[in-house]
């Protein structure tokens, strides 16, 4: 069981131990890049780190426009970082439904990174770069520097996931929510998990490689809005659909998100944000606030479009 190494007083612990929810609590991207740099990271990792600060500032403005996140990434165990470290591993990303994909490469000088065509990227298209990988990722938060539980409950994951998945679990800069730490993320589908166990860590990966969505310690996919990954995953529970690509949010309107199903089924699903209490901190030594989740109220079919009269 993890999280013996965090105590009553943490970030995590106490979001745990008041039961707070997860669906709905995923950073919000289309497409992800994710940068190997050895080395400490600091709070701000683009900018605080062994990586050229002025370039992880370029990186981070270019890619923000676009919801594109970048991610640092890292081998897990010892994290030297010298001199003879000249090729780095760069994975690229992208988690609409039905039409995502990861790409990999191998550079020698991550300025080159500054030439991607960022509004493509999110927008579906590699445009050849690097090679196809069908191998899915798992990124594991391990910034201890933005956060201690990160830190200290990120690497237990690691630690109990070592000498498995070989090659397809990285140590992460913050993926968002380290009270729900163990949090992680896995690419390109854009699952991403919190609390997460080695149990689970491992039925992920297996489930993500036969392209299918594991709903314990799920916070939603990264590229529907809050609301949206609450509702695709209440859903989800609903249906018993576990196949990643089924479900694909189409719109939202006021408190109702439009969710259609690849076999031509739809539904309006209607989510409310309330405020919990009592309030804690969201990351360790911060002020205590109430945080916000979203919660499904109903679930509804709609009816399948009508297709045109030919005489009209």
């Amino acid at each position: 069981m993890l999280h013996t190494a965090a105590n009553a007083a943490t970030c995590a612990a106490l979001s745990e131990a008041l039961a707070e929810p997860m669906p709905g609590t995923a950073a919000v991207a289309d497409s992800w890049l994710c940068l190997e740099q050895r080395g400490p990271w600091g709070h701000n990792a683009l900018t605080q780190s062994h990586l050229d600060p002025e370039l992880g500032q370029a990186l981070s403005a270019r890619a923000g426009q676009h919801r594109v996140r970048i991610q640092l990434i890292r081998h897990p165990g010892r994290h030297a970082d010298t001199a003879g470290d000249q090729q780095r591993r760069v994975f690229l990303a992208h988690t609409a439904p039905g039409t995502g994909w990861l790409r990999t490469a191998t550079i020698t000088d991550p300025a080159e990174l500054l030439e991607l065509d960022f509004a493509r990227i999110a927008a579906g298209n590699h445009d050849d770069w690097g090679q196809p990988t069908t191998e899915p990722l798992l990124l594991v938060c391990t910034n201890g520097r933005r956060d201690r539980c990160c830190a200290l409950l990120g690497r237990e994951l690691i630690t109990e996931l070592a000498g498995r998945h070989d090659g397809r679990i990285w140590e992460s800069t913050h993926t968002g929510g380290h009270r729900f730490a163990p949090a992680a993320v896995v690419l390109p589908s854009g699952y991403t998990y919190g609390r997460l166990t080695a149990h689970t860590a491992d039925a992920v990966l297996s489930s993500a490689a036969a392209g299918k969505v594991v709903l314990d310690h799920c916070r939603g996919r990264s590229t529907w809005s809050r609301a949206g990954q609450a509702a695709e995953l209440a859903l989800r529970e609903r249906l018993g659909e576990y196949l990643a690509d089924a479900l694909r949010v189409t719109g939202e309107e006021a408190h109702q998100v439009l969710i259609d199903h690849e076999d031509g089924r739809r539904w309006q699903v209607e989510v409310r944000e309330r405020e919990l209490d009592p309030p804690r901190p969201n990351s360790c030594g911060k002020t205590a606030i109430r945080p916000t989740a979203c919660t499904v109220e109903t679930i509804n079919r709609r009816p399948a479009p009508q297709p045109p009269n030919p005489t009209e």
